[in-house]
Parts: C-alpha cells; sequence; structure tokens
C-alpha cells in the first residue's frame, strides 16, 4: 500500500463512529498482539496545549538517551507527522505500513462484530500508532490524547504519568456542560498508583476534580510551576508554561532530571503551527489557537512577539479562520484590539464560519471594538493581503483554526516544491 491510498482508506472511515467506547480499540490491540504493552508510555489530556507538551517531554526524554516515541493530533500536512521517533517524524511509507497493518486487524475486528459497529478512523490511527512504536522499538512513548479521556481510543495504555494540560469549555457535546463534567471525561486516563502531573494555573474546578481521582485511584499529585527555569526557544509565554509542565512530567517519569539535557530539549523543540514564523518582511507568524482560551494565550504572548521583533511601529494584522462550534464572539474579542486590521478568511473544513458571518459577529462588538476588517474568502490570498496590508515593518498572525494553519502550510510547502523544482 502506498502513502495515497492508505490516506484514501483512512478518509474513507468515519472519524469518531456513532458509539463512544473501548470496546473496538481493545479487540483491536488483541487483533494485533497488544502493542501498547510493549513501551512504557505517558499520557497527555487537556483543551489546549496538548501537542506542545507532548512534544516536550518527548525531547527532554530523549536527551537522556531513551528511545522515544510520541503520538500527536491533528496532523498538519500529512498524517505520517502524528507519529514521531525521537525528533523525527516516521516517513509517509512507514506510516503507510502502519495503517497497512492496522486495517488487517481491523477487518478481523469488524467480521467478529457483524459490520454494524466498524473501527473509526481515529481508533484505526491510534492502532497503528501504536503498533509502529512498538515495531521501532521504543522505550517509551509520549501519547497525545484526541477528544476527552474516558472513551479516546489512546486509553488503553498503561500509562506511568498523566498529564492534564489545562480544562476549557469546549466539545460540550461530547464531554458535557461544565468545566468539572470535562474534567471527568480528561482524568479517567488517570492509572491506580500512577502519576498525575497539573499544569499551571489550572481551573479552581478541574483542580478539585484531579483531587478526587487521584484519591480514588491512589495516584500522586504533582502541579507544575509556570516557570521553567530554563530558556525556551518555542515563542510564547504560553509555551513556556507547556514546557514547565513537560519538565515536571519527565523528571515524575524519570525520577531526576539532568539540567544540561533539559537545556538542550527547551533551545531544540518546536512545534509546528504554534506561533511558527513563516516569513519577515512582514514578520508572518501562524498560530493554531482554536477556541477562546488558545486565543487568549496567543494575545497574552503577541506584545511580547511583537517588541523582541523590534516591530513596535509597524501595522498589526490578523487573517482569521473559526469553526462553527467555537465561540467566535469571544475569540474575536481578544484577538481585534491587539490588530490594525483583520483579514477574515475560510478553509476547506465544511464547519468553517463563512467569512461575512465573522464580519457581522465584528460589527456586534462595535463601538467597543472598532478594528477594520475585509473579507478574502481563499486562506492564501487572504494571507497575502494580510502581508500587503501589515507592510514590511509590520506583523501578520493567521490564526483561529487549525484547518487555516494547515491550508497555509501547505500552500508554503508547494510553494518550497516549486521553487526547488526550478533550481
Amino acid at each position: 500500500m502506498n502513502p495515497g491510498e492508505a490516506e484514501q482508506r483512512l478518509l474513507s472511515l468515519e472519524l469518531f463512529g456513532m458509539r463512544f467506547g473501548l470496546d473496538r480499540m481493545r479487540r483491536l490491540m488483541t487483533a494485533l498482539g497488544h502493542p501498547e504493552r510493549a513501551f512504557e508510555s505517558i499520557h497527555v489530556v487537556g483543551t489546549n496545549g496538548k501537542s506542545s507538551t507532548t512534544r516536550m517531554i518527548a525531547g527532554i526524554l530523549s536527551r537522556h538517551g531513551l528511545r522515544v516515541g510520541s503520538y500527536l493530533s491533528p496532523h498538519l500536512i500529512g498524517f505520517n507527522e502524528r507519529i514521531r521517533i525521537d525528533d523525527q517524524d516516521i516517513t509517509p511509507q512507514q506510516m503507510a505500513d502502519a495503517i497497512e497493518r492496522a486495517l488487517r486487524a481491523a477487518e478481523q475486528v469488524n467480521r467478529a462484530g457483524g459490520g454494524d459497529d466498524p473501527v473509526t478512523q481515529f481508533e484505526l490511527l491510534t492502532a497503528a500508532a501504536y503498533s509502529e512504536l512498538q515495531a521501532r522499538g521504543v522505550n517509551v512513548a509520549v501519547i497525545e490524547a484526541g477528544l476527552g479521556g474516558r472513551y479516546d481510543a489512546t486509553n488503553v495504555i498503561p500509562s506511568k504519568v498523566q498529564v492534564l494540560t489545562s480544562v476549557g469549555l469546549e466539545h460540550t457535546r461530547w464531554l458535557g456542560p461544565t468545566i468539572t463534567a470535562i474534567a471527568r471525561e480528561k482524568l479517567d486516563v488517570v492509572q491506580p498508583g500512577a502519576t498525575l502531573v497539573l499544569g499551571a494555573g489550572m481551573h479552581p474546578d478541574a483542580l478539585a476534580v484531579a483531587r478526587e481521582v487521584a484519591a480514588q485511584r491512589g495516584a500522586r499529585i504533582v502541579q507544575a510551576p509556570a516557570d521553567p527555569q530554563t530558556a525556551v526557544a518555542a515563542l510564547g509565554i504560553f509555551q513556556r508554561r507547556n514546557f514547565a509542565l513537560a519538565r515536571a512530567a519527565a523528571e515524575a517519569f524519570l525520577g531526576r532530571l539532568d539540567g544540561a539535557a533539559v537545556e538542550a530539549a527547551a533551545a531544540a523543540v518546536r512545534v509546528p503551527g504554534r506561533l511558527e514564523v513563516i516569513g519577515r518582511d512582514p514578520l508572518t507568524v501562524l498560530d493554531g489557537a482554536h477556541n477562546p482560551d488558545g486565543i487568549a494565550a496567543l494575545a497574552e504572548s503577541l506584545p511580547e512577539i511583537i517588541a523582541t521583533a523590534r516591530r513596535a511601529d509597524g501595522r498589526v494584522v490578523g487573517v482569521v479562520s473559526i469553526l462553527d462550534d467555537k465561540d467566535a464572539s469571544r475569540m474575536l474579542r481578544s484577538l481585534a484590539p491587539l490588530c490594525d486590521a483583520l483579514v477574515l478568511t475560510s478553509s476547506h473544513n465544511p464547519r468553517v464560519l463563512p467569512p461575512p458571518t465573522l464580519s457581522a459577529l465584528l460589527d456586534q462588538l462595535a463601538p467597543e471594538i472598532d478594528t477594520v476588517s475585509e473579507i478574502v474568502p481563499l486562506p492564501h490570498a487572504a494571507l497575502r493581503r494580510g502581508r500587503e496590508l501589515a507592510g514590511t515593518d509590520g506583523v501578520v498572525v493567521a490564526t483561529g483554526s487549525l484547518y487555516l494553519i494547515s491550508e497555509l502550510l501547505q500552500d508554503e510547502a508547494d510553494a518550497g516544491t516549486r521553487r526547488a523544482s526550478m533550481l
């Protein structure tokens, strides 16, 4: 099976299916010979910061001499980005091979179930990841949960350490309407006698649930500080908090850390699509903040980024696309005051809010917020317009949806390929 065929097979599957639960996933693990038991694991759950924290934990552990795998979601350009060995994504062909193994197991599971409750796309991806991590002989895997925790396909690992990054009101249709309910879903991943590491600034309701669950399961709680105690190359105040959390999680797993190894990880770890700089004149940054808490974290970090880049007198332009299940008004309320102008755009996701709807939401925020805006439906054209508005001394920030970031990164990758072919 080649990478294109593997992707088509994946895309033909339902993402989450009609029934939440772990029965299909457990049967998949049995059909594959229980790869999830072949390595130790750290499980990362939360509303925001999961991917960054997962990468950072893996970076710290690999610099302590361990062979480290990680499983992330979603990807930005290719499915192979979801599985990493140490600091490298696996290749598209390696991903295709892993998917093919998982598909054979899924066929067994589907036949045994009568075909009325088939394996889902995310279950297949997770099974492929666990199979590949076993095949590559990792010592430990850092696993990012997809949705929630209790019924998330990742929740079949006997993890030694669990990490809760944050809890916000998101996916309330599936996880519950309150912080307490959502925290319960996410914290169901806590294993008996394990260590639960909590991010700094945890919501009080989530903290109360964490203490309750830890007491019930005999788990130890470690509260991470906000200060990472070392310089972090990844941009953003929130990335420093994420690294502090990753450091605490790695220490909970290893027992003791080597300071030089931690510093090396902090200097090396990059997170694609999170305050990722893709241009300099104007400074052009992509950030996958896709909910109110994520936008608030971006807003907190943006003045520092502007000052560090010495663009204090330049125009700041936001290029924005938001999905219809997000609180777009809150997101715009946080972002718009920091921008001289907004370019409202779309993405390929069918759930995207039409740019005119975003414009109407901005109008409703007036006169409190009077940031000028214009509509450019195509993402690459919107980014180009944002750069024009910012000028060479300005700053452009594209944000609001990971689907927007994915499209813009794909545009950059395609342009790079075209330039290389002309040389």
